[in-house]
């Protein structure tokens, strides 16, 4: 499998997936319209399209149907494009080994984990910083935790299938690729690298895919 694969089957969870991502991409553009940033109160003067994006709990834009909203949420063409070809590229496969489904459970599963793991890692790190966290008003939006539970489950079920990147160029197993994504990951989460990237949200959605594959599995896992 290399990132330019385009002869994977376009059905199933998967294809309804990716055109709900596509349509509230330019749904929410064209009905709620785009969201307008103060930066020196830190807070937005028009939500638009971020009502649908997932505020920290206790804060004034907070909704509780944003837990899943902002799933399907994404703030550029880019953001979306990589997401959308991961769960083509990976998602099918994984799909036709489970079924719709389970592999419709999975997908929220990991997304609605990814969520809780970067609450709760933000307002930690918000309130050692001696915010009041209820009062912070960044959001967060993608697919992308439920994404890296896909890359999980797309290992453990294919693990000596090879993954070739673009950057750089190699080949590698799928049992090595996605422990070193998520290392980085981690690297990055930790170290405060490339801001604005939500590394733990990722780890999340990682994590309890391999939680849920473990449950699955009897508790025996292997590669």
């Amino acid at each position: 499998m290399s990132f330019f694969q385009f002869n994977l089957p376009f059905h199933g969870v998967v294809k309804h997936l990716i055109i709900i991502n596509v349509l509230m991409f330019i749904g929410t553009y064209a009905i709620l319209g785009t969201e307008v940033f103060d930066y020196d109160r830190f807070d937005y003067i028009t939500l638009g399209r971020m009502r649908l994006a997932a505020f920290l709990p206790g804060s004034e834009h907070f909704e509780p149907y944003q837990i899943f909203t902002h799933m399907f949420m994404h703030g550029d063409i880019m953001h979306l494009l990589f997401n959308m070809l991961a769960i083509y590229w990976f998602g099918s496969m994984v799909e036709m080994v489970w079924g719709p489904k389970r592999f419709l459970f999975f997908y929220f599963f990991c997304g609605i984990g990814a969520y809780l793991v970067q609450t709760a890692t933000q307002w930690w790190e918000i309130s050692r910083l001696g915010i009041d966290p209820t009062l912070w008003n960044g959001s967060s939006l993608g697919a992308s935790g439920a994404v890296f539970g896909i890359l999980v489950a797309f290992a453990m079920n294919f693990p000596n299938q090879e993954i070739r990147m673009l950057f750089p160029p190699i080949a590698m197993r799928a049992k090595y690729f996605v422990p070193i994504i998520a290392l980085l990951e981690l690297v990055y989460g930790v170290g405060g690298f490339q801001t604005g990237i939500a590394h733990y949200a990722h780890l999340g959605g990682a994590l309890f895919g391999f939680l849920l594959m473990w449950y699955w599995s009897g508790f025996r896992l292997r590669f």
